[in-house]
């Protein structure tokens, strides 16, 4: 069971017969509580009382909304990984009775999608609220490599190219996996959604035509660096990727970390 879970468990389940229900409870009997008739030591009582309850009702919707966003990233997953487009309908589902959190879940579970596994989440027909799933910034392959139990990885190319970019033709080996550290992707240790990472990188990507992976001239001990390889400048763009990379750092470090491993822990549970 993922660290996210438990600390909605930890608080109580949004999904039994409480759920979110006692959280405006709990915020009607505060505010009762907070008479203006009330003594002075009432009042600071109740004022105690309040910012206990409020505190308690914060948490309580905190944790209730993130595990409604897993579930729903785990769902659009499946979906992605079938090749099947989704509908509003379908998503609400999800969401069982909290159906009145959807803008706000679907919101954040795009988000996730699209800067964590590199996934657009598409509505196609307005009308019908039909939504189909593509790998971000038009590229044409997500590193999944015909594994059906795999999970897309376009997320950490982009980010990977966006550093290649900021470093100007290429990116020195020991800067690249300095940046990806940050994520806590780091080579020779398995990562949940990206596997082995130095695998996937110099090998992968390289073969793919995304990458090119060499030597830096004269370098004595010898160096490595990573620059774009033809495919990613035929798929994409530089400008593109550092929009991409932007909006990645506007949601601060390591986006959404927790929730993407509950994703795919309910993802491969559902499998």
């Amino acid at each position: 069971m993922s660290e996210l879970r438990q600390a909605v468990e930890d608080l109580q389940d949004p999904r039994d017969a409480q759920g979110l229900v006692d959280v405006q409870q709990l915020e009607a009997e505060q505010e009762g509580a907070a008479s203006p008739r009330s003594s002075s030591s009432s009042s600071s009582s109740s004022s105690s009382v309040s910012s206990s309850y409020s505190a308690g009702a914060e948490s309580l919707r905190q944790g209730a909304e993130l595990s409604m966003m897993a579930d729903l990233v785990s769902f659009l997953l499946l979906k992605y990984r079938r090749k099947q487009p989704t509908t509003r309908a379908e998503m609400l589902s999800i969401l069982r009775a909290y159906q009145h959190h959807f803008p706000v879940v679907f919101s954040q579970a795009s988000e996730c999608m699209q800067l964590v596994f590199g996934v657009d989440v598409k509505e196609v027909d307005p009308k019908e609220h039909l939504y189909i799933l593509v790998p971000t910034l038009g590229l044409t392959c997500d590193g999944m490599q015909g594994d059906e139990r795999s999970m897309p990885k376009n997320g950490l190319l982009v980010i990977l190219l966006g550093v290649i970019v900021l470093g100007g033709e290429g990116a020195p080996e020991e800067e690249v996996w300095g940046a990806l550290g940050v994520m806590g992707v780091h080579p020779g240790r398995e990562h949940f959604i990206y596997g082995e990472p130095r695998e996937l990188i110099t090998k992968a990507w390289v073969q793919e035509g995304y990458l090119e992976y060499r030597q830096v001239a004269d370098s004595d001990p010898a160096r490595h660096e990573f620059l774009w390889g033809p495919r990613a400048h035929a798929e994409t763009s530089k400008l593109q990727v550092l929009e991409h990379l932007f909006r990645l750092n506007s949601k601060g470090p390591i986006s959404f970390p927790s929730l993407s491993e509950e994703a795919v822990s309910n993802e491969e549970e559902g499998a």
